[in-house]
């Protein structure tokens, strides 16, 4: 199933407390329960005024059918065509 990397602006991300982000993650896994499997969220990254979100999904619409019923911010959604790490620079081809 396709990866996807959603970028949020949420000015002040940063500065958010704990009970707020636990919040914003329990509302997240409360949408996904409803969508069904065929959606699942990896995990974020919470930046300073932006939070980038990894999710499987099958398509953009159910990423953005997500954002619309947790009322989060989308303000980019990008497949990921590969992924590397340090191992690839020991690839041979």
């Amino acid at each position: 199933m396709p990866k996807y990397v959603i970028e949020r602006e949420l000015p002040g991300a940063g500065k958010l407390s704990s009970t707020e982000l636990q919040q914003i993650s329990a509302k997240s896994c409360d949408v996904l329960r409803q969508l069904g499997p065929d959606i699942q969220w990896q995990e974020s990254y919470v930046t300073d005024d932006k939070i980038y979100c990894v999710y499987i999904a099958p398509d953009e619409d159910l990423i953005r059918e997500h954002a619309q019923q947790g009322g989060f911010p989308v303000n980019k959604v990008c497949a990921v065509r590969r992924l590397i790490d340090p191992t690839t620079a020991e690839a041979r081809t």
